[in-house]
């Protein structure tokens, strides 16, 4: 099915300033980055090390910046493996931020015995502020983690996650794929490329998007099996696909995350995946949304336990 004809743009003709300046207009603050996430990060200094990494400049665009802040293990040890965990990198996707908190609230102090854990819970902030998948100049966040990236966002990220000395054994990406993909950002993407979207079937439950190049369906496997204690699976559509991709295994299909530009791409790490949730399935609650999230960070790493 063919989308209607987003409101900004001329068909066929990708986006200038003019239409990107008009996007921008239309944007409004719906929550608070200050009160939702950075308020929860000074209980963690107890347990952990709480690290501003960088900071986003929109002053000029939006009237405000954005502080950047990662969570560490507290005793950090190069000799020990280190996973990655990344939530909000489109800011509209909340479960992956919150996710990311209750994880650090209340199992991450435990699994720091075994591993390094680096959290970056909210990556960018005013996606998250906004409810939007674009960053103020209407790039797309998770496909610009390349260098040189045009995103400060995944820029910042990047500089950073290499900055630390790790051996990254895994890394876990968390996000939603939500009903406003449809309705919003595809068809605002094709207007904003100059191109013609076809909207794709919304998956109805938690897949989970591996790396093509090192699928790790055992990983995989045990993430879908924890998960699937708090919510349901998706199933594929008629075609055997979730979002246009073949189904690799039950919930489970492939990206080519580097070559994507990918936040799941940004390490060498031999263990990846990004988590996509459905908050809008009937079936589903904001609550079991975020305790998804947390199942599958600790499914991820009870099997790199076991197996490690």
């Amino acid at each position: 099915m063919t989308d209607p004809i987003y409101a900004i743009g001329t068909v066929g003709t990708p986006w200038g300033q003019p239409e990107k300046t008009r996007w921008l207009s239309q944007q409004q603050i719906k929550r608070s980055y200050q009160s939702d996430v950075l308020s929860q990060l000074n209980a963690l200094q107890q347990d952990f090390d709480v690290e501003q990494y960088g900071r986003l400049d929109y002053r000029e665009l939006v009237g405000a910046d954005y502080p950047l802040f990662a969570v560490k293990s507290r005793h950090w040890d190069p000799t020990k493996p280190s996973v990655l965990v990344t939530g909000g990198v489109h800011g509209y996707e909340t479960s992956g931020v919150h996710g990311a908190l209750a994880f650090l609230r209340q199992q991450a102090l435990s699994y720091s015995q075994h591993f390094n854990l680096l959290v970056l819970p909210c990556l960018s902030p005013w996606g998250y502020e906004t409810i939007n998948r674009w960053n103020p100049e209407a790039v797309d966040p998770n496909r610009s983690f390349i260098t040189p990236s045009p995103a400060p966002e995944s820029a910042q990220a990047m500089q950073y996650v290499q900055s630390v000395t790790a051996n990254w054994l895994a890394h876990i990406d968390l996000h939603e794929t939500t009903d406003s993909d449809n309705s919003e950002f595809r068809p605002a993407k094709a207007a904003r490329d100059g191109t013609v979207n076809t909207n794709w079937n919304i998956p109805d439950g938690f897949y989970l998007v591996g790396d093509t190049k090192q699928p790790a369906p055992a990983f995989q496997q045990a993430i879908i099996e924890e998960v699937a204690k708090v919510t349901h699976i998706a199933e594929p559509d008629e075609q055997g696909c979730l979002i246009g991709e073949p189904l690799v295994q039950p919930g489970v299909i492939l990206y080519d995350t580097k070559g994507a530009g990918l936040c799941a791409g940004m390490t060498d790490a031999a263990f990846v995946t990004t988590t996509e949730v459905y908050p809008d399935s009937p079936r589903s609650t904001p609550e079991i949304c975020v305790l998804a999230q947390q199942a599958a960070i600790c499914g991820a790493l009870d099997h790199l336990l076991n197996q490690h």
